[in-house]
């Protein structure tokens, strides 16, 4: 069996429920807390994501 875990803060689905991102052909999970970082400030998930390249072009996201 494999273990689901958040790309960023590695929590299981045993210990928080998580959401599922398709990327690339591939099955990632995020948990809700850590969700605002891929919407927010994804560059901090550069290399957790693989190949995995935000793009920079964008302006500043505010509410």
């Amino acid at each position: 069996m494999n273990e689901k875990n958040c790309i960023n803060c590695n929590r299981t689905e045993q210990e928080y429920p998580l959401l599922v991102l398709n990327y690339q052909g591939k099955e990632l999970y995020i948990c809700p807390q850590c969700l605002p970082n891929l919407i927010h400030k994804p560059q901090t998930l550069v290399g957790k994501i693989p190949n995995f390249a935000p793009s920079t072009d964008q302006p500043p996201h505010e509410h």
